[in-house]
């Protein structure tokens, strides 16, 4: 007997299992959604009126009391997004259970001997499972791509302060520079003159020193 992975997972109390996770499936508390007719999710059969009726009045509460137990045996289960539908039998009656869930809870619920009617339900609720899962599962992906921009957004701004940061100490570099350049630019002409007044007092002490060798030699004997 297969051991109920997937469906006592999906219907665990909070202080029983820990339930079957997938990769698109989260199994978490939550309240059950009201009752949709199936027709409005897409359904291509529809259910016998006894079929509705049972549905209606008594399978939920049924196969929640036989989840835990050992009379079923789970066949097959199917999971998109937060939905997913199980199909399951019971040997001893020859009794099949076509389960429609939502998260821990039980949605609709469809039994019956035939086994071709169950395989057909079977199918229908997982096609209702991709139309119901589409919304949160394109809300997933919208949410994964606004995080996503969300980093690149940050990282952008982040490289644009630190950019603008640089050109700020640039800006401020330059400043500086221009100032020493200013101030360098000055000195250097005051020593270009203070160099030419040099050179000229030069000039005259040379002038004046010719003058008194000459005004010296002027009584000494020619040879």
């Amino acid at each position: 007997m297969i051991v109920f992975g997937g469906v006592q997972g999906v219907y665990a109390q909070s202080s029983g299992s820990n339930g079957t996770d997938t990769a698109s499936n989260a199994i978490v508390a939550q309240a059950a959604p009201a009752a949709v007719p199936l027709t409005a999710v897409g359904q291509t059969i529809a259910l016998t009126p006894d079929e509705a009726k049972q549905s209606a009045t008594g399978n939920v509460a049924e196969l929640q009391q036989m989840i835990h137990g050992n009379d079923l045996t789970e066949l097959r289960t199917t999971y998109n997004g937060s939905y997913g539908t199980s199909l399951m039998f019971r040997a001893k009656d020859m009794t099949y259970y076509v389960a429609l869930f939502q998260q821990k809870n039980f949605w609709r619920v469809i039994k019956t001997q035939d086994e071709a009617r169950a395989e057909q339900i079977y199918r229908d609720f997982a096609r209702q499972t991709v139309q119901l899962s589409d919304v949160e599962i394109r809300r997933a992906k919208l949410e994964a791509q606004k995080a996503y921009t969300d980093r690149l957004v940050a990282l952008s701004q982040e490289r644009a302060s630190r950019l603008q940061a640089d050109l700020n100490i640039a800006h401020e570099q330059q400043t500086i520079v221009n100032s020493l350049q200013q101030q360098t630019r000055a000195e250097a002409a005051a020593l270009a003159q203070q160099k030419a007044q040099s050179q000229e007092q030069l000039r005259a002490t040379q002038r004046q020193v010719r003058d008194l060798q000459r005004q010296l030699e002027s009584g000494l004997p020619v040879h």
